[in-house]
């Protein structure tokens, strides 16, 4: 099974001037690399985000660094495992967080599928990773395609909530105009970061909020 971009997405990157050798690049440095090394996410899951949540239907980014880099973990949502894995440590922090935040249960899988069919876009900054070697595909270019992915829902779309955590992803808040969207910084949920300003922050709780005031102004 081959990676690529599903085609409502292609439509909207292309009508939002987003040239289509933004993908295409990173992709086919993806695929000379397989051929020398495990990859991760699996073939055919590097665009599981995009294939979940079309465009039209984004409501929340949540933006992460990079995939998971251990063996049977990335899955192409950021911060998402396949059911049944182990948490690993950032999703636990995110689970605790959501649970102390809204008074609910947390998700008992950390698969995050139905967090992208309700309108949660979870993307990775950059899409692909060599196994066991964090950071590895930092130089491919995905970080183009995924600026372009933020920056053309800013433009195209109004009140979806931009949820940032930690330096990293905060650093994408030039692109987003705060005119017609909402902005969520908080710390990383990572064991190194957690309680140095993510436990107790209430992302989810800001953000459930900010859909409603955009809904209201909308109606």
């Amino acid at each position: 099974m081959s990676d690529t971009l599903p085609e409502k997405w292609t439509e909207f990157m292309k009508s939002a001037g987003v040239d289509e050798s933004l993908w295409q690049t990173p992709l086919a440095m993806v695929a000379a690399r397989r051929k020398e090394c495990t990859v991760f996410p699996p073939e055919g899951k590097i665009f599981s985000a995009f294939k979940l949540t079309p465009p039209e239907n984004v409501r929340i980014v949540l933006l992460g660094q990079d995939p998971y880099h251990d063996d049977g973990q990335a899955e192409g949502l950021a911060f998402s495992v396949p059911d049944g894995t182990p948490l690993p440590p950032s999703l636990r922090n995110i689970f605790k967080e959501f649970e102390s935040d809204l008074g609910r249960p947390a998700p008992v899988s950390g698969h995050l599928g139905k967090w992208a069919e309700s309108g949660v876009l979870l993307i990775n900054a950059v899409l692909s990773v060599d196994a066991h070697t964090p950071g590895s595909h930092a130089s491919f270019g995905w970080e183009k395609f995924t600026d372009g992915v933020i920056s053309a829902l800013s433009r195209e779309k109004s009140g979806i909530v931009f949820m940032l955590w930690g330096g990293f992803a905060r650093k994408k808040v030039p692109l987003i105009d705060k005119n017609k969207h909402t902005i969520i910084e908080n710390a990383h949920p990572s064991p190194l970061s957690a309680y140095r300003g993510f436990f107790g922050s209430k992302p989810f709780s800001a953000a459930e909020k900010a859909l409603k005031n955009w809904q209201w102004q909308t109606d």
